[in-house]
């Protein structure tokens, strides 16, 4: 190892300082936001939904500056960072005490960009994993991390190391901003075709549309409550059978339980979970107007828990992949959420009972299969973006590993 690299403690360069313990009172709609550990996201700061609070000059050493880097403290997404850029409307903002902030020590001898992707390294986030509390919010401390030993180069390769991997930070955020403009391409090119606002001959075009309660539709077209085309299933898992649990994002649809949470979430005794045959819907009856339903396409059959209500299409009136479709536009999660409010249950569920009634577009078979063709085109567009961001992360990592280690060196 060349002399001039040290292994030391990130505490020599580095010094971690909380956030403030704001009261959940305090929040409102005026004043600066509060920037909390769902803030942080894709290595970025966002406060689109933070809340707020008045401005204090007591407050003054919590106040975010341009460059900041955060660390989340706790919860899921512990050890993970943000850098703070100061944009409008958001051009100041508080840190609550589940955000630390990393500052250097001295400039002279550390470079606050070199020592953030240390902190994203693999080796860094497997010891924070180890030092972290278990249960069922995890957390870090500012000694955890300042504890942490890495090989530290002098300033002018920490400088060169952390200029070469944010051209790989560059390039992959202009093909997520290139898959951001395509996904949102899509679903507008979604919403127009399940709904009829654009059809795929001339002929079709120039029919007359008919509104509904919630849209409208083509002359030509069908619109029919739910259940008209589709019917409940409530088949149990009583014992035998190696069924993999299921559960539903808000996003993605089905996902498998173990892949998606990293840890069992779900009853050791899965007896009294429901099954879901491939191209079954389903969703949590408690959380359906936040988006959470979809189409199980993953394994033959799988289970959900006994919350889920899980339904069929009939075949022969309406494909599953057009449905899922139209139940992912953000138009059928505010019906949805409507229905919800609306319904009798009035505990934040959404039945069967309640759910069946909502209308649902009814093209003919060959139109919903035409749809589908357009529509799988773009999502395909979408998905090669997606391995292509993931390729360029995976090797991004693995140069961090060879250039933080010092086992590749920089001519500077």
């Amino acid at each position: 190892m060349h002399e001039k690299w040290q292994r030391e403690p990130l505490g020599t360069y580095i010094r971690v300082q909380g956030g403030y313990a704001f009261n959940s009172e305090e929040f409102g709609d005026e004043g600066l936001p509060v920037a909390r550990i769902s803030s942080i996201r894709n290595g970025k700061i966002d406060l689109s939904d933070a809340p707020r609070v008045p401005i204090s000059p007591n407050l003054s050493r919590f106040l975010l500056n341009d460059g900041d880097l955060l660390i989340a403290m706790s919860g899921a997404t512990t050890g993970k960072t943000g850098v703070f850029r100061k944009s409008s409307p958001f051009t100041e903002a508080y840190i609550n005490q589940r955000v630390g902030r990393v500052l250097i020590k001295d400039r002279h001898n550390a470079n606050l960009d070199y020592f953030r992707y240390i902190i994203e390294s693999d080796a860094f986030q497997r010891s924070i994993a180890l030092d972290a509390i278990g249960g069922a919010q995890p957390n870090i401390s500012g000694p955890d991390i300042e504890s942490f030993r890495s090989q530290i180069p002098p300033l002018s390769a920490q400088r060169k190391i952390a200029q070469i991997l944010r051209t790989w930070d560059e390039a992959i955020d202009k093909l997520e901003a290139l898959r951001a403009a395509k996904s949102s391409a899509l679903k507008a090119l979604t919403r127009l075709m399940v709904f009829g606002g654009s059809r795929l001959t001339a002929l079709d075009a120039k029919a007359a549309m008919v509104p509904y309660r919630w849209f409208t539709l083509p002359a030509d077209w069908a619109c029919v409550p739910i259940d008209g085309v589709a019917r409940e299933v409530s088949e149990r898992h009583t014992s035998g059978g190696d069924y993999e649990v299921l559960s539903c994002s808000k996003h993605d649809g089905f996902v498998r339980s173990l892949d998606y949470f990293k840890k069992q979430v779900f009853s050791a005794d899965l007896d009294g979970y429901k099954k879901i045959w491939r191209s079954d819907f389903g969703f949590p009856s408690n959380h359906v107007e936040e988006g959470s339903i979809g189409l199980q396409n993953l394994v033959e059959v799988g289970l959900v828990s006994p919350i889920y209500t899980v339904f069929r299409f009939e075949p022969n009136q309406v494909l599953p992949e057009y449905a899922f479709a139209v139940l992912k536009t953000a138009l059928y999660r505010h019906i949805f959420e409507v229905s919800t409010s609306a319904s009798v249950d009035r505990r934040g569920s959404l039945r069967w009972s309640e759910f069946s009634k909502i209308p649902f577009p009814r093209p003919s078979l060959a139109e919903q299969k035409a749809i589908m063709e357009v529509l799988q085109t773009g999502k395909t567009e979408v998905d090669i973006l997606g391995k292509e961001i993931e390729a360029m992360i995976c090797q991004k990592r693995g140069l961090m590993q060879k250039l933080l280690t010092g086992e590749w060196r920089v001519s500077c």
